[in-house]
């Protein structure tokens, strides 16, 4: 039984992970990965911690691998998933508090990210400037669509994660 259960988790992360990568690939279709404000749809997907721990690794990984695929500079493929990470495992603790959980991946990423953009991709916006529009792009994808996402699963996650 210990297998099966391992086994379940490991697939649930690698889905995540291919979910994070592919919808990082469709945000950068429309242009939404780039500008003052980042739209990131495969962020949304930093409130799966709040149905299962797989997601933390998920997430983790998702965001190494969509880094490493679309061209980041090497700062953001060290930092970006460790950030990323950050707001999984802040999400995991608070998890039982709906509007709470989306906080951590909001903070953590407007937090940090903005010291890759400026020192990674030499950007010339002040970082506190940087801090405000990565905030409000991870609000619009974690609590907007974040919260959309957990709203459509809520009733069917025993079914979708096996009450993990």
């Amino acid at each position: 039984m210990k297998a099966h259960k391992r086994t379940i988790f490991i697939c649930q992360g690698a889905v995540i992970a291919a979910a994070y990568v592919a919808l990082t690939y469709v945000a950068r279709i429309f242009g939404l990965d780039s500008g003052v404000i980042q739209v990131r749809f495969s962020e949304m997907l930093c409130i799966l911690p709040m149905f299962t721990s797989a997601a933390i690794p998920g997430l983790y990984l998702g965001c190494l691998l969509a880094n490493l695929l679309t061209g980041a500079v090497w700062l953001d493929v060290l930092v970006g998933p460790v950030a990323t990470l950050i707001g999984a495992l802040g999400t995991y603790a608070l998890r039982r508090y709906k509007w709470l959980a989306p906080i951590p991946p909001v903070l953590s990423n407007a937090l940090i990210m903005p010291f890759v953009l400026s020192y990674g991709y030499e950007m010339e916006q002040t970082i506190p400037f940087m801090m405000l529009t990565v905030g409000i792009g991870e609000v619009i994808s974690v609590y907007i669509l974040g919260l959309a996402v957990y709203f459509v699963i809520e009733k069917r996650a025993a079914k979708i994660f096996g009450g993990n």
